[in-house]
């Protein structure tokens, strides 16, 4: 008897009018799985250029440049070679390159950071390495756009 590969994942419908029950009338909130995510797996290497993805996981080998992320996630053994700029960043891997980070950026105690980094607020754990150049942008972050009245 055959059985399918993989389990059948839940499709939850959206309510009327493509909000989430709970939220507030006329927004439509956005989950964290609605994020357009990529993720290099353990082993696998890419080359190229990335675009398009709000989240990048790396978990391999990605040689790219990649704009307009909202967050970089390098994981345990995952190396990224090359410039991104993001909102928020996580290393526990290593990043070798040019990183500008206009929000958070977290070193775990196995990421490594080689080459240039910009960011507004950063976070280093014990053991956590930076070889180069860091520099803290100090400018105010741009205020988020007001909701337009309908």
């Amino acid at each position: 008897m055959a059985r399918p590969p993989f389990p059948p994942t839940p499709n939850p419908s959206p309510a009327p009018g493509g909000v989430r029950p709970g939220a507030p009338a006329g927004q439509a909130a956005k989950k964290e799985n609605d994020r357009r995510t990529l993720v290099v797996g353990r082993g696998i290497s890419v080359q190229g250029t990335i675009q398009d993805a709000e989240r990048l996981v790396v978990e391999g080998t990605v040689e790219s440049s990649m704009i307009n992320a909202s967050e970089l996630q390098i994981a345990q053994g995952g190396v990224f070679k090359g410039e991104v700029e993001v909102e928020d960043a996580e290393l526990a891997g290593t990043i070798d390159g040019t990183l500008t980070v206009r929000g958070g950026l977290t070193i775990r105690s196995t990421g490594r950071l080689l080459g240039k980094a910009k960011c507004r607020r950063l976070k280093v754990e014990d053991g956590g390495q930076i070889t180069g150049q860091l520099e803290m942008i100090t400018t105010p972050a741009p205020e988020p756009a007001a909701p337009k009245p309908e």
